[in-house]
């Protein structure tokens, strides 16, 4: 990895590159209850217990990973939830410093064991948490019964402003970045 990349907790000033870099990488439509979005990266950085995370190449952000101790009802299970590393900085160690902190953060909080989930067609994040020490320990397959009175090339409902505003900003609906 380039020693120029510094790895640093993640602050309020990263928010903005964070949250690009994200809607740049995440395919969320894979996991449709899922959804990337400002709410999901504060309420990460607003934890007291974050494992939060971002790599600098200079101010710029390639990378970043979100972790904390909040997995379902367990308080000494750590999650490793978000990571991502830009497209033309892949492949450099990033990803795998960034495992290796968070990880290193949430076992010193307490975590007996570290939980994240890896969509099974990204055999590359898959590799790279096999190779941390991970191991599957589950596998849930996700069904989905489509409305048999829909027509199968449905568009998605049209909401009202205010209610799309709202299910964006708690993380319930994802949408396209804004185009610059």
């Amino acid at each position: 990895m380039d020693p120029a990349i510094a790895v640093v907790p993640m602050g309020l000033g990263h928010l903005r590159q964070v949250l690009d870099l994200g809607h740049q990488v995440f395919d969320t439509t894979t996991k449709p209850y899922t959804s990337w979005s400002l709410t999901a990266v504060a309420e990460h950085l607003d934890s007291a217990d974050n494992a939060c995370w971002v790599a600098l190449d200079s101010d710029r952000v390639v990378g970043f990973v979100l972790g904390s101790m909040e997995f379902e009802h367990r308080d000494d299970w750590g999650y490793l939830e978000w990571i991502a590393v830009a497209p033309d900085m892949q492949g450099h160690g990033i990803a795998r410093r960034l495992v290796n902190v968070c990880s290193e953060a949430l076992f010193a909080r307490g975590a007996r064991h570290i939980v994240t989930d890896v969509e099974d067609r990204n055999s590359a994040s898959a590799s790279l948490m096999t190779s941390s020490g991970f191991v599957p320990a589950a596998t849930v397959t996700l069904l989905v019964r489509a409305n048999p009175d829909e027509p199968t090339d449905a568009a998605e409902p049209t909401l009202p402003p205010i209610t799309k505003r709202d299910l964006v900003r708690r993380g319930r609906l994802s949408v396209d970045p804004p185009r610059r």
